[in-house]
């Protein structure tokens, strides 16, 4: 049995880590890993309580939150694709001024 204070410790750090890449990158493709970092940690927090409480709730937000990181991943790789045949580099700083 593992305690929900492990569960939230490790959602913690994988969250933590998250943000700082997230935060500390400039690479558009960087950033969307670490939006999938985070939400994976909110999954393991998710399935934490569950766990600890004895609910299936927490585990089927955690599939639904699935689901949303897949239809994230694949709409921003498609605006990473459609971006990158305009411009040359994936940077944040060369994307702020999107003029046809």
């Amino acid at each position: 049995m593992v305690p929900v204070g492990a569960c939230l410790g490790l959602s913690a750090v994988l969250f933590g880590i998250g943000l700082i890449g997230f935060l500390g990158r400039r690479n558009i493709i960087l950033m969307l890993v670490s939006v999938e970092i985070m939400l994976n940690a909110v999954n393991v927090s998710l399935a934490g309580f569950s766990y600890q409480l004895q609910d299936q709730r927490g585990q089927i937000l955690a599939l639904f939150v699935i689901a949303v990181a897949a239809a994230e991943a694949a709409v921003g790789l498609g605006l990473v694709l459609a971006l990158s045949r305009n411009r040359p580099g994936l940077n944040v700083e060369d994307l702020t001024q999107l003029k046809w």
